[in-house]
């Protein structure tokens, strides 16, 4: 499936997201009760306090500390070129990634794995909150389905089924695509982000997100993988 698109019009992307703050005691009173609120049927049985690790997958509570894209190149052997925009202040990293996404022809369609549920909207819920201007390929409201340049792996899989979530770990296992062992996972960010201090290894680790991904869709469309020589970090 997917021959109808041309690779090269196509960027992938996957975010890294973290509390706003480095621990629960550190948060404004006001929003300590509506974290409360929010939260109280994912926390279950746990405090806001205990369960505050968790409030990066919010817009609302989290911040976005690295936005990884990848590009297919095309050529005899085909490519990829991946790019990350990252930093402590998430206004200059989001308007960075605007600026870029602006210069990209209006054909552009924006990809990502779960990237309708949480990373394009997330995207667009914190430059709103910042106060940066939209790209075009953000610019959704009002378009019909059809008219939205946005795909999504994992939606892709789903072929029409809301009840399952499947993760992009699994279904790079099953289509025996090589992944590097990392040492951390998703729910170790945050920690890694604001105990740790490393933002360049969280970096890696949203690359080689965008990397799994493209190689998914290169195995959707039945294609052969892209060699490793042939993915450039810039």
């Amino acid at each position: 499936m997917l021959e109808q698109y041309d690779l090269g019009n196509l960027m992938v992307l996957d975010i890294e997201t973290v509390p706003q703050y480095s621990n629960y005691d550190e948060v404004p009173d006001n929003l300590q009760e509506l974290w409360a609120h929010k939260s109280q049927y994912q926390r279950k049985d746990e405090t806001p306090k205990e369960f505050y690790e968790s409030a990066g997958i919010w817009a609302e509570f989290g911040k976005i500390i690295c936005i990884s894209v990848g590009i297919f190149l095309n050529g005899k052997r085909a490519g990829l070129r991946v790019k990350s925009f990252a930093g402590h202040e998430e206004k200059e990293l989001l308007e960075d990634f605007s600026k870029m996404l602006s210069g990209q022809p209006l054909s552009m369609i924006l990809c990502a794995h779960n990237g309708k549920e949480f990373d394009l909207p997330y995207i667009c819920r914190r430059m709103l909150i910042n106060g940066v201007q939209f790209p075009p390929h953000l610019q959704i409201q009002g378009k019909k389905p059809w008219e939205i340049p946005h795909l999504d792996t994992m939606e892709l899989w789903k072929f029409g089924d809301y009840k399952n979530y499947t993760s992009l770990s699994l279904l790079t296992a099953i289509f025996n695509i090589p992944t590097s062992k990392d040492d951390i996972d998703g729910s170790q960010v945050g920690h890694v982000y604001w105990v740790e201090d490393d933002l360049p290894r969280i970096c890696t680790y949203c690359q080689k997100d965008v990397i799994a991904t493209a190689q998914l869709i290169r195995r959707y469309r039945g294609e052969a993988l892209i060699e490793e020589e042939c993915i450039t970090i810039v």
